[in-house]
């Protein structure tokens, strides 16, 4: 049996799958992506990336013309007795230079993923499934549907919620359910509402949503719809979900002048939180919905996923090439595991505050959260926390745990905004353009040759001297690939050299902070 050979198999071609693939190959390394479907989806359940997915685009190259062809002014109305009650607007994160959330879907995304990798020469396979796999010291042995087998370094299990790689290595998966049936299609229907938004109901059987679906040709009479259904039993059918839908629209939303013509795609689905109790295991490594699964309320899925497979491919693509030692793919689950208990906690909660039917509950949401979404800060507020740019890895192990809330900003680990720049050579440029798989030096005008020769010293030829606009003077920062601030000093370079032989640090053990809790079968939000 012929056997191939590639240094990171990546399971999955969705949006987590071919950021990783694309993010190992800026940084040279070979990579093989499988996945066990016939051909690219043409239909997606999720169609809005929040700011920080567009930035990880834009870092990869795959942002392409995506704003211009999706919507970039997003909102969503409420309706309380036939009147809007609520008008919900994101996209103002208070930060100037911050992408905007993009309502696109996510095939397309997907298509400018696939596009990028191709141009990277990437390698891709459909309709290939993984059977089984085995590993060692040195590597993994994954068998595939079609009988062949690839070794690999590492293996990354990017296949979702239903993961193949995760059940192939035991790790465990707990959760719980959060609610009964939701009901989703995309369907034809000239409705007279607003398409520069979405449309929500509350209602006491449960919420009704409708978004408008970007797109070119028949696609703007498109909206994608969704209902809270939990008194149905038993499959449905597209038709029978088609006859629930019309329905159930003029009794959730109070309006009969919403037809619905006929469906292009229908789905059920009912919302679960599950969290897996390692995020590696040996030289297999988990990211995105086959890590964590959560409610879609509020659109976090696919940017929690982007944001795993950014973190992972610049430590990956170090210990491939021998720069770093295996531990430093420990801090991969140290800095993204806690964000997915956020992210699964605050999407639980949205959730059952729009899916509750109890008085409380129903008197709650509309009668004190409603008027207090109205309110300007509030909305900020909401959009601040879906873009996900305030995620920040300070207390974690490669910025030194820090704890405390004084010191100067940005901190190690925080985020660095998309700053205007200079290259060393005069040409005008932004950070995040700079990065693309490789790390920043933000240094004055002079003196910048030390800190580059020791950086690249451990880091490689992947490292760009740039000077910032209204940069603290004689103060250095070395920016991550994924935009996150690694070191900051001033002095010269001792205090970087030490930071970087401590991060990288070859052969140097460090205790993991996460392990899995007795038993294996708890709620990983009940701790």
């Amino acid at each position: 049996m012929n056997t191939d050979t590639t240094e990171v198999l990546v399971v999955g071609a969705g949006p987590t799958g071919l950021a990783l693939a694309c993010g190992l190959r800026m940084g040279g390394a070979a990579v093989r992506v499988v996945d066990r479907a016939a051909k690219p989806a043409t239909t997606s359940r999720a169609n809005i990336l929040h700011a920080r997915g567009a930035e990880v685009l834009d870092r990869l190259g795959a942002l392409g013309d995506l704003p211009r062809r999706g919507r970039s002014a997003l909102k969503m109305t409420s309706y309380l007795g036939g009147r809007a009650a609520l008008t919900m607007r994101f996209g103002d994160v208070g930060l100037e230079t911050a992408r905007p959330a993009i309502y696109i879907s996510q095939a397309e995304i997907e298509a400018a993923l696939r596009r990028r990798l191709a141009e990277l020469g990437g390698d891709l396979t459909w309709d290939t499934a993984l059977t089984g796999l085995s590993q060692d010291g040195h590597g993994v042995t994954a068998q595939l549907g079609d009988g062949t087998r690839i070794r690999a370094h590492w293996l990354a299990g990017c296949d979702g919620a239903h993961s193949t790689v995760r059940s192939l290595s035991d790790v465990d998966f707990p959760g719980v359910a959060v609610t009964e049936r939701f009901l989703l299609a995309d369907v034809h229907a000239d409705w007279p509402l607003d398409r520069a938004g979405g449309h929500g109901w509350p209602h006491a059987e449960g919420p009704f949503f409708a978004m408008p679906m970007p797109g070119h040709g028949d696609a703007h009479d498109r909206w994608r719809l969704m209902v809270y259904d939990p008194e149905g039993e038993g499959d449905l059918g597209p038709a029978e979900i088609l006859d629930r839908f019309r329905h159930l629209a003029p009794r959730r939303t109070g309006r009969n002048d919403l037809p619905i013509r006929d469906a292009v795609w229908t789905s059920v689905f009912r919302v679960h939180r599950r969290l897996a109790t390692s995020y590696r295991r040996g030289r297999v490594l988990l990211l995105g919905d086959a890590a964590h699964v959560h409610s879609p309320l509020g659109g976090q899925g696919m940017v929690t996923g982007m944001g795993d497979a950014e973190n992972l491919a610049w430590k990956l693509g170090l210990v491939l090439r021998e720069r770093a030692a295996p531990a430093l793919l420990d801090t991969y689950q140290d800095e993204r595991r806690p964000l997915a208990v956020e992210v699964l906690r605050g999407t639980t909660t949205a959730t059952r505050v729009q899916t509750g039917r109890g008085p409380l509950t129903r008197f709650l949401r509309e009668r004190v959260l409603i008027p207090l979404v109205n309110l300007p800060p509030v909305q900020r507020r909401f959009t601040q926390v879906a873009s996900q740019l305030w995620v920040t890895y300070r207390r974690d192990p490669l910025s030194g745990g820090i704890t405390s809330r004084f010191g100067r900003r940005p901190r190690p680990g925080d985020r660095v905004p998309d700053l205007s720049c200079g290259r060393l050579d005069g040409v005008r440029t932004r950070l995040h353009a700079e990065l693309g798989g490789r790390w920043a030096l933000l240094v004055p005008p002079s003196g910048a040759e030390a800190y580059v020769e020791a950086a690249r010293t451990s880091l490689g030829d992947g490292v760009v001297a740039l000077t910032a606009d209204h940069h603290p003077r004689d103060d250095v920062w070395l920016v991550r690939p994924d935009a996150h601030l690694a070191w900051r000093g001033r002095g010269g370079t001792d205090g970087l050299r030490r930071w970087l032989e401590t991060a990288l640090g070859q052969g140097r053990a460090r205790p993991r902070r996460w392990s899995s809790p007795a038993g294996g079968g708890e709620d990983p939000l009940s701790r």
